[in-house]
């Protein structure tokens, strides 16, 4: 954990590795990725700054129908010169409730998946790879894991893995499970009521029995455990003496862990920055409308110095000991070393003292640094929902934003698709309206006295309604499952379960104020 400040009145230059660019801030804070943040260190320096990026991965073009609902004309930025509201619909930010912007002094951002959006076709792969390499090597599993392959579209976030049962889960807002996976074989309706629905006591779904995918990193280890779960089923004898889903699970998290821990991972991205991390031209001009709104920013993450410091001269950006590459504290002459690092060196002569570098900080040290008399002065945007947000809303009284880049697709299918959802509510009605026909000739049959002639004819009209109900539902059945399978083959929506909200989209108005579909709108309030 590491915290770069300025001197006040200083200026300091950030590198962005992904545009090979340089952009003066006031200061970069690079602090533990949960926002309660360990012990204070050191306090001093005020008024941190910091950069913020996009993402474009995976995206789709807006149709000609939403350039139509723009007045026909290309959408543009808020800040731009012609000025206006016409914004992407997939550059949109939605609030929950309410946000006076008037209000907010500071806006923090986390790193990995908000600034830093990296793109999963690349970099999950990469890290489902080495965690195949630890699987295979460090805690014996066969070799042949090494040529399985990695689908990084299979998985989404707001499922839930049952460790116990080897099922991937995903449920509504009520927690009832809709769609259930044992591995990649899908369970049909039976064996899911059977196991999830027929309960005297409603299971919680939450840990230690069960793993929420609740971040974009949780992918890879998902798609890497539904494989393991169908090696077992299929060849038991492959798999560790002793290993059960549950410690097949724990095995793939130790096997991540130990990637990230060996510092493979980061060592691979910095030596090829674009391969891993989506660009954005948008950095530039929303930093500068958040400078000039006259707010504070600041970068929380628990991230590593990359090797990118070291190389082309870049380490001269900020107070970095060149042969190291160890950053340095440059207030007081005593170098605090990167973590990890068991030699620290005092400050070589001729580097620049302008700027303090620290490790460690509290939340109530940034709070002072930030000059803020309450938390609900701070709008936090991160990607992690428990991580990152409910901790920082419920802990800290933060006001909180969710960055949901998923979302920037589904916004835009949403809208191609408005005719489909027109039919299907059309069909539903129909399929409500015969239903309601079919109740009602019953109750008559049973409770009403009739003639034999009358009871026979509603008998016969019953017996044509059931057929015609039975028709419509399955219609409706079909076309809803084919409007699902438009946003993913599996899981379908992200935001919805059929008709209801699915846990994922319940969870979001109730611990965040703010839901940005990408990064990329720079209006501000």
């Amino acid at each position: 954990m590491l915290i770069l400040l300025t001197a006040l009145g200083v200026n300091l230059f950030l590198w962005d590795m992904r545009t090979a660019s340089c952009y003066r801030l006031d200061s970069i804070i690079n602090i533990n990725a949960n926002p309660v943040f360990s012990q204070l260190i050191y306090p001093g320096a005020k008024q941190p700054h910091c950069f913020y990026s996009m993402d474009h991965s995976d995206r789709t073009m807006l149709s000609d129908k939403v350039l139509q609902s723009h007045g026909g004309e290309k959408p543009h930025i808020w800040s731009s010169l012609e000025g206006g509201s016409r914004i992407d619909i997939g550059k949109q930010i939605f609030c929950n409730r309410s946000l006076n912007m008037r209000n907010i002094v500071a806006i923090g951002f986390d790193m990995d998946y908000t600034l830093a959006q990296y793109k999963p076709e690349t970099f999950e792969s990469l890290a489902y790879e080495g965690t195949v390499r630890k699987l295979v090597y460090d805690l014996g599993y066969p070799q042949e894991l090494l040529e399985w392959t990695f689908d990084w579209k299979y998985m989404v976030r707001g499922l839930v893995l049952d460790k116990k049962r080897g099922n991937i889960l995903k449920m509504d807002r009520h927690k009832y499970v809709k769609v259930a996976y044992h591995g990649f074989r899908e369970l049909s309706k039976e064996d899911k009521v059977g196991t999830y629905g027929n309960t005297f006591i409603r299971d919680s779904f939450d840990e230690p029995d069960y793993a929420l995918i609740d971040t974009l990193f949780s992918l890879a280890e998902a798609y890497l455990f539904a494989q393991l779960v169908d090696l077992r089923d299929n060849n038991p004898g492959k798999v560790p003496e002793g290993a059960d889903y549950p410690r097949m699970y724990k095995d793939v998290r130790a096997a991540v862990d130990l990637c990230h821990r060996d510092g493979t991972l980061k060592q691979v991205v910095a030596k090829d920055p674009k391969r891993y991390i989506n660009e954005d031209t948008s950095i530039v001009p929303m930093l500068k409308m958040l400078r000039n709104s006259g707010r504070l920013t600041f970068l929380v993450t628990n991230s590593a110095k990359p090797g990118f410091f070291l190389e082309d001269n870049r380490a001269n950006i900020f107070e970095v000991e060149p042969e190291s590459g160890m950053l340095l504290n440059t207030d007081n002459g005593t170098p605090m070393p990167q973590v990890g690092s068991t030699s620290p060196k005092m400050l070589p002569k001729g580097l620049n003292k302008r700027y303090r570098v620290f490790q460690g900080g509290s939340v109530g040290h940034l709070h002072k640094l930030l000059s803020i008399e309450s938390s609900t002065q701070v709008l936090y945007v991160g990607d992690h929902i428990y991580g990152d947000i409910l901790r920082s809303k419920k802990v800290l009284g933060w006001r909180t934003m969710l960055v949901v880049p998923e979302l920037e697709r589904e916004v835009e299918l949403l809208w191609e698709l408005r005719d489909t959802r027109k039919q299907l509510r059309l069909l539903r009605n129909e399929r409500d309206l015969v239903e309601d026909r079919v109740h009602h000739l019953k109750w008559s049959l049973k409770f009403e006295s009739l003639g034999d002639d009358e009871k026979q004819n509603m008998i016969s009209s019953l017996g044509e309604l059931e057929s015609q109900r039975d028709q419509v539902r399955l219609a409706h059945q079909q076309a809803q499952g084919d409007y699902h399978q438009k946003f993913h083959k599996i899981w379908g929506q992200l935001m919805k379960t059929g008709y209801q909200n699915s846990r994922f989209a319940h969870q979001v108005p109730i611990l965040l104020a703010l839901d940005a579909v990408s990064e990329g709108s720079e209006k501000t309030a």
